[in-house]
């Protein structure tokens, strides 16, 4: 008998803690975000999608070293790259990457690609809106991941 008693008490204080939770909120004004009106609000160290960065030249960071792509535990970097020539100059080093594709349908947000990168050519940026009807858009390439050139004046 006693037994019983000290469940119905147990579980009688678990309710009130529970329901004190509830009651303390609801009467709260709730947070609502116009998305997608105005964007929403993200921290500083948000994960985003990536860019790819350029430098103050124009030309692009990324000098195909396949780091990224290595540090990668999603396996979701494909990249192939390409000799520079003096008449097309595309980065700064020896080489860059022909072919950047991200698969977002694997990729987790680690950052260990952003890490991993010896001249900082990619980035996570702020973009949220990932979330499209087909899933071979889920794979990104080079030209949507690139910094536009010249860059835009806010």
């Amino acid at each position: 008998m006693a037994s019983i008693v000290r469940e119905v008490g147990e579980t009688f204080l678990t309710l009130y803690k529970g329901f004190s939770v509830t009651f303390r909120t609801m009467f709260r004004k709730t947070t609502t975000e116009s998305f997608p009106e105005t964007p929403p609000s993200v921290q500083p160290r948000y994960r985003g999608i990536h860019v790819l960065q350029r430098d103050e030249n124009g030309l692009e960071k990324c000098v195909g070293c396949f780091l990224c792509s290595a540090a990668c535990p999603a396996n979701c970097i494909y990249i192939e790259a390409a000799e520079n020539t003096e008449s097309q100059r595309i980065s700064a080093g020896e080489r860059y990457a022909a072919v950047y594709n991200i698969d977002y349908s694997r990729c987790i947000f680690c950052g260990y690609c952003v890490e991993a990168c010896p001249t900082d050519a990619i980035t996570h940026g702020h973009s949220i809106e990932l979330a499209p009807y087909d899933i071979n858009a889920l794979i990104y390439r080079k030209e949507q991941l690139l910094e536009p050139w010249p860059p835009r004046t806010s």
